[in-house]
């Protein structure tokens, strides 16, 4: 027997669920790239990454995913050899450093525990070991996704302050812009960057850099500039030159649309309904974890992300709750990946979501917790209602 007919839920930390207005928003022809409307929605997507960085700085829109973001910030900033400073809380900013290396840089990573997130004191730490300033970047992420850590930004630039040291911040905000707080010019971030697939609730294929005023101070001597991510090619006095050619048409017309739903909504609002969801999700865990078998991977309450929640398993295999989530209920929540493999699930709570979908969520796991004899605690969804109940 199945339950799963019906409008299916994606519950995973990306792609996520794209709001209609934002389909609708590609469903017209292709216009012109050097006149008109499509001028008017790259100026609108501009101002409205600024809103979303919260800064004055530089956009720049790329037809890629994050890993284009990765290597845009990196090319138009560094020199080959230079070294950059990766600080680990999962898997994510280490695939930055990854990348940072097939382009000819040093990565040395400050080891981190995939159950918290990162330290700034071990960050203050090692930059003022680094009396010869060989480290010209510090890459960090404020969400990964593969963890649920969430790294504290302010915090990190205090430390870099603290050790008198000038590398640039560079942060990766894929997992976290538009559900949480980010404020890249209050917190002196030198580049940000995100992509469309999951809090701007967008289709997947655009990227988005911002570089502030030292980024691009360091842009002048840059040399692994590459054509496509170049800077100085997209700052052209030629509209297409912004996207180093034909720009991606369709998708800049959904980022519009989704932009405007933030703006209606409110980006405050939008960060306070993620931070609801989200506490609501963990209220739920922790009456499941009663039962020995389940429990939050950040072990810190409060480096938790409240666009993802990882759950470990002890002594169960995740498989079998995953495929009745998703083959009976519909609902399809992600399986954990990197040193987590195979150890637990992932609920993405972020971008187009509502209170509806994520207590239905919570009720397939629970439902599947029953169903499969797994040890639980019971109540958990109750938890979350009485949570969100209390909050309102």
């Amino acid at each position: 027997m199945t339950l799963r007919n019906g409008k299916e839920f994606l519950m995973i930390p990306g792609p996520t669920n794209v709001p209609d207005e934002v389909l609708r928003a590609m469903h017209r022809p292709a216009v012109d790239i050097y006149e008109g409307p499509l001028i008017e929605t790259t100026e609108l997507c501009m101002s409205g990454l600024r809103k979303l960085f919260r800064s004055e700085g530089q956009p720049y829109i790329y037809a890629a995913n994050g890993h284009g973001a990765w290597d845009a910030a990196l090319s138009n900033t560094l020199n080959g050899g230079d070294k950059v400073l990766v600080l680990e809380s999962g898997r994510f900013a280490l695939g930055w450093g990854e990348a940072g290396e097939i382009t000819g840089l040093e990565m040395e990573v400050l080891k981190g525990d995939w159950r918290l997130p990162v330290n700034p004191q071990a960050v203050e730490d090692r930059l003022r070991a680094d009396t010869d300033g060989d480290i010209k970047a510090v890459l960090v992420v404020q969400v990964d996704t593969a963890s649920g850590a969430w790294n504290d930004i302010a915090a990190i630039r205090q430390a870099m302050t603290a050790a008198g040291h000038d590398a640039l911040l560079m942060v990766d905000t894929i997992a976290s812009l538009g559900c949480m707080p980010f404020e890249m010019d209050e917190w002196g971030v030198d580049i940000a960057l995100t992509g469309s697939q999951k809090g701007l609730m967008t289709p997947p294929g655009l990227s988005f850099v911002l570089a502030g005023e030292r980024a691009i101070k360091a842009h002048a001597t840059a040399d692994l500039r590459t054509n496509y991510m170049d800077w100085t090619f997209r700052n052209g006095p030629e509209h297409y030159e912004k996207y180093c050619g034909t720009p991606p048409e369709h998708l800049l017309f959904a980022f519009r649309a989704a932009l405007e739903l933030i703006e209606a909504e409110g980006l405050e609002q939008v960060w306070h309904r993620h931070a609801l969801l989200a506490e609501a999700t963990r209220k739920a865990i922790a009456v499941w974890a009663e039962g020995g078998v389940l429990d939050m991977n950040i072990t810190d309450p409060n480096g938790r992300s409240d666009s993802v929640t990882v759950v470990r398993f002890k002594g169960a295999d995740p498989a079998p709750l995953r495929a009745f989530t998703k083959e009976v209920c519909g609902v399809t929540v992600g399986g954990t990946i990197g040193d987590l493999a195979g150890q637990g699930i992932r609920i993405g709570h972020m971008g187009h979501v509502n209170a509806v979908m994520v207590l239905g969520t919570l009720s397939a796991i629970e439902m599947g917790l029953a169903k499969l004899d797994i040890p639980h605690g019971k109540g958990g969804v109750q938890a979350a209602i009485d949570y969100l109940a209390g909050a309102l």
